[in-house]
């Protein structure tokens, strides 16, 4: 049996993984909860693991396996996302598409255009326009407009986004604390970084310790987009 707030841990790992492919961070899961500190979400931790629920992978970072649910919560509906977040393999490349999206019904997937590179690191120039297009599972786009930007840079690694890597972007204006998102600042510099509210202020946060977090007055900041999925290719 598991106390509730054990419970809405388990379901929020659950849910932002089902979301995003990547384990939510302790400061992540500490607001979720509305705790004070990160000890009782390491308490929580433990006992879920203890419980055999979780299991935490060793040598990488905020890397959590969920090993089973609770029938009581099995039952419940997942938000709508994708599966898998992440595909490995060749990344083929089709002729430029003018449409955001086109369903190929033989294939169940869908192109997309790729919009030049996005900085996961130091600034680079701002989005370009698109220059080929790639098929992507249905599945993985829900609704709405997409794009894929290709990854330059190391301060996502530990968001499981590394360099060389093809990111899917849904097209929206407005994101949520903890979102990994394209942002444009000063209309200039398009990078991709979690998004954080700091009072007035949007912090875009790197998931590398080697970067720092950025703060920005809310009107130098536009988000672009929201992170849905990445293709990753193996030469």
């Amino acid at each position: 049996m598991l106390t509730r707030k054990q419970q809405e841990l388990l379901y929020f790992i659950h849910e932002r993984m089902k979301e995003t492919g990547i384990p939510p961070s302790f400061d992540e899961m500490k607001e979720a909860l509305d705790l004070a500190s990160k000890s009782g979400i390491h308490r929580l931790i433990t006992a879920l693991e203890e419980r055999g629920f979780i299991r935490r992978l060793p040598n990488r970072a905020r890397a959590l396996e969920i090993l089973r649910m609770p029938d009581s919560m099995a039952a419940q509906p997942p938000r709508r996302g994708f599966s898998p977040s992440v595909i490995e393999g060749s990344l083929g490349k089709t002729p430029p598409a003018s449409k955001p999206a086109s369903a190929s019904s033989d294939s169940g997937s869908s192109d997309i255009p790729v919009m030049g590179r996005i900085a996961a690191g130091v600034p680079i120039s701002a989005i370009q326009e698109n220059t080929h297009a790639i098929a992507v599972p249905a599945e993985m786009l829900g609704t709405g407009e997409h794009y894929a930007l290709e990854v330059q840079g190391d301060s996502m690694i530990e968001a499981g986004i590394f360099d060389g890597d093809t990111v899917i972007i849904r097209n929206v204006s407005t994101a949520s604390p903890g979102d990994i998102v394209v942002a444009l600042v000063n209309d200039e510099e398009a990078t991709l970084k979690r998004f954080r509210r700091k009072g007035a202020s949007i912090a875009l946060e790197a998931a590398n310790p080697a970067y720092e977090t950025r703060i920005f007055a809310a009107d130098q900041v536009k988000v672009q987009g929201k992170l849905v999925g990445l293709i990753r290719r193996y030469h």
